[in-house]
């Protein structure tokens, strides 16, 4: 799974590298993105044919959900039932979006039986930015309001994350943004094709200190490399 990541790139970064025509106001570095948080999504407007960098809640929330609390559950989506699963059906066919991203954690179960879980960052070999796959939707409160909500796709681990965990997110390269946007045609095959592990050799993760357990906790220290755990290596 995906629970938490780092998106340290300036908006005005971001906005360039995925081509959109608008964008929220500049924010801070964020070291440890967590779920109902908003997130950056790059979403594509078929009326207007542009992309937009858009605020979302992290954690789906279905057109036909009573409450906004099932998000919590479905901050990620396995790539395995995207086109089936009522949660994500009507997404996948109609609204999906990029989440761009500088890193991500993922959490190493221990050796030892009463071990500690080891924290890991992963990010591109080369430390730039990159893109999850998600599905975004819009939810109507009793109110009227619009909530509208994301969630990060899932997939098989690659040989980086395999040591690691069994899952990780999908990241797509740039020459599949215009595709899984919706910008031009492509069928539930083509776009299931696209679900598939990032290319390792252009990965890295390395194991990073436990304060990045703790939500509250920011900065870029959370990312510094550290040694393993022995009883988690």
């Amino acid at each position: 799974m995906c629970g938490r990541f780092v998106l340290k790139a300036p908006v005005a970064e971001i906005k360039e590298w995925f081509g959109t025509a608008s964008a929220p106001p500049e924010a801070e570095p964020r070291y440890n993105v967590a779920p109902t948080q908003n997130v950056l999504a790059v979403r594509f407007n078929p009326e207007t044919r542009e992309r937009s960098l858009d605020a979302l809640r992290w954690g789906l929330v279905p057109i036909w959900a009573k409450d906004p609390s099932i998000g919590n559950k479905l901050i990620n989506a396995r790539a395995e039932t995207l086109a089936d699963k009522p949660s994500f059906r009507d997404a996948f066919a109609k609204r999906r979006c990029l989440i761009p991203a500088s890193a991500f954690y993922e959490w190493k179960k221990p050796d030892a039986p009463k071990g500690t879980k080891q924290p890991y960052a992963i990010g591109m070999a080369n430390g730039g930015l990159f893109a999850f796959a998600g599905l975004w939707e819009r939810w109507k409160t009793p109110e009227g309001d619009i909530l509208r909500s994301c969630t990060i796709i899932t997939t098989e681990a690659n040989n980086t994350l395999r040591p690691i965990h069994d899952r990780m997110p999908v990241i797509l390269g740039p020459d599949a943004y215009g595709t899984w946007l919706g910008e031009e045609e492509a069928s539930p095959e083509a776009l299931i094709s696209l679900m598939r592990p990032f290319d390792p050799a252009r990965m890295r993760a390395w194991p990073v200190g436990p304060r990045v357990g703790a939500v509250a906790n920011q900065g870029e220290d959370l990312m510094a490399e550290t040694q393993p755990t022995v009883n988690s290596a």
